[in-house]
């Protein structure tokens, strides 16, 4: 009985160490390696874009950090900043991933509603928006309300239904809005990106990445009234139907920092926090872009802070700057100075200039010239992509001579 016991004692105790070496392997395989983020810090006015009377403490992301990132304190899953003018990029985690945007979607139904030209029509509100979930503006049917004013509640305080609103109003459904909304991201080089709704919330078949959204971005903002839409932190208008009839944007990076100019937040379960935020100084656009983000305010800032550090500004064409004589035909002058109408203020990267001036001027004009008349561009071409332009502008008026001092001065230049 005794031999018994014991020799089930070692069966039992060989039984216990194998289970808890297996265990070991199996923790070993699917942990991987802990990468701890470095210690945190806290921003103030002096070490950050943060607008005065503001600081922010990073707080520990609890995430795994990439070997060798720049920024170990960013908590999102996904990010980038990118200098729009270029689209070049300054910094990027897992940037062409797919994701889920959530509300950051709204942002490509305001540049499709921007690009119709159809803002100052009335929206008739339709069915589509009853019953929708998440925010809102609590929209009646068979209201109608200005596409502007629409697109302003979708982008200040992320309401779905005004985006559905203006899906049905430009396209006459959702379904061919968002169709037509896929095709125009994809040509604007967002080739990672598919949309089945206007207004991001969650659908599997839902996607993008934060380089394509940081793209769209920048494209945003060569469109007439993006900017001005994008940084409204509050309006107010008659058909709001509650008390104080004002809306409030939930973008806090238009107070916190300096510079904010957009431009928006979303969050679904699936998606996580994200946010597409930009600023500009000194005539330099900066846009970051996180997705699935613990502390998505916190992470924009560093991005934007980044953006800013790595970039210098270095002036490329001089506004005033006479270009060239230009031959004027038939005139009383036989030329004319040319100038150029503004400043190009272009970022630099490292050490290189990667730019190439292109003037575009015609060999020469016919009289009459008049004096501040557009006769050219100069552009500055990144690659093969146009990042800036300013007009190019005679500087005289030139009279056309009279039919007598042509005639004359042809008959000189037979005898002469």
């Amino acid at each position: 009985m005794k031999v018994g016991k014991f020799f089930l004692g070692i069966i039992l105790t060989l039984f216990i160490a194998t289970r808890a070496e297996a265990l070991s392997e199996y923790q070993a395989v699917n942990e991987g390696p802990k990468v701890l983020a470095p210690v945190v810090t806290t921003l103030t006015p002096e070490n950050s874009g943060l607008n005065p009377n503001h600081t922010v403490q990073i707080l520990q992301g609890s995430r795994p950090v990439p070997p060798g990132d720049a920024l170990p304190n960013v908590t999102a899953t996904s990010a980038i900043v990118i200098e729009a003018s270029t689209g070049h990029v300054i910094y990027s985690r897992n940037a062409d991933q797919r994701m889920f945007p959530a509300s950051t979607t709204k942002m490509m139904t305001l540049i499709m509603a921007l690009e119709s030209g159809r803002l100052d029509e009335l929206v008739t509100i339709g069915s589509g928006v009853v019953g929708v979930k998440g925010s809102i503006l609590w929209l009646n049917f068979n209201e109608q309300i200005p596409l502007r004013e629409l697109l302003y509640g979708m982008m200040t305080v992320s309401a779905n239904d005004a985006a559905i609103a203006i899906a049905e109003h430009l396209d006459g459904s959702v379904e061919n809005f968002t169709a037509r909304m896929t095709k125009r991201a994809q040509e604007l080089g967002a080739t990672g990106t598919q949309f089945t709704n206007p207004h991001g919330l969650h659908a599997d078949n839902h996607y993008t990445t934060a380089h394509d959204l940081a793209l769209l971005a920048a494209y945003g903002y060569k469109l007439a009234e993006f900017e001005e839409i994008v940084t409204a932190k509050e309006k107010s208008y008659a058909w709001i139907h509650d008390v104080p009839k004002i809306i409030r944007s939930e973008n806090q990076m238009l107070w916190l920092y300096n510079g904010a100019n957009g431009i928006k937040t979303g969050y679904t379960d699936q998606a996580g926090r994200c946010l597409i935020s930009a600023a500009k100084r000194d005539g330099i656009q900066i846009i970051s872009v996180v997705l699935d983000s613990e502390y998505m305010w916190n992470d924009s800032i560093q991005l934007l802070d980044y953006g800013f550090q790595n970039v210098k500004i270095e002036k490329i064409v001089t506004e005033g700057e006479v270009v060239k004589n230009i031959p004027v035909i038939s005139g009383r002058k036989k030329s004319v100075q040319v100038k150029t109408t503004g400043e190009i203020v272009m970022p630099i990267f490292g050490n290189d200039e990667p730019y190439e001036v292109v003037y575009d001027l015609p060999k020469s004009l016919n009289a009459p010239v008049t004096d501040g008349q557009k006769v050219g561009k100069v552009r500055v071409m990144y690659g093969d992509k146009e990042a800036a332009s300013v007009d190019i502008i005679a500087t005289a008026d030139i009279e056309q001579k009279s039919f007598f001092r042509w005639f004359a001065e042809k008959i000189k230049g037979i005898f002469s």
